[in-house]
């Protein structure tokens, strides 16, 4: 299982996926995590997911983390399954609480109240498709 966990491939496409997938989400972590690129930082965030959206504590942490370490670990390669699976699992739970409300597109022209969820489903595509790949069947 160890080694299952670990494995990797010589994948350009692969690679490309991991990193752009990386970028994004750290960049989102950074500014839950450390209030970079216009963020709320920590507490911000930390009073957002408790206060506003009623998540216990250390979930909302878990989450703050899996955006931040999960981009990092992306885009440096390491522990990618573990990474991509704690951003997919954050994603799943953005939709549930948040945005499946206002459907799935995204508020491109400001019509919409809030966010739809397309944006929130692409990580499941990469990690499913990475998965395909690194089982040899694609």
């Amino acid at each position: 299982m160890l080694r299952r966990l670990l494995a990797t491939d010589d994948s350009t496409a692969t690679a490309t996926l991991r990193l752009v997938l990386g970028v994004v989400f750290f960049a989102h972590g950074a500014q839950k995590m450390l209030g970079w690129f216009g963020g709320p930082g920590f507490s911000g965030s930390m009073g957002l997911f408790t206060g506003y959206l009623h998540i216990p504590a250390p979930l909302a942490f878990l989450a703050i983390a899996a955006e931040f370490f999960g981009g990092l670990g992306l885009i440096l390669g390491f522990l990618t399954r573990i990474a991509a699976f704690g951003i997919a699992m954050n994603m799943v739970v953005a939709i549930a609480m948040v945005h499946s409300s206002f459907g799935f597109f995204m508020n491109w022209t400001g019509a919409q109240k809030g966010e739809g969820f397309e944006y929130h489903l692409l990580p499941h595509g990469n990690q499913s498709w990475s998965a395909h790949e690194q089982q040899g069947s694609g």
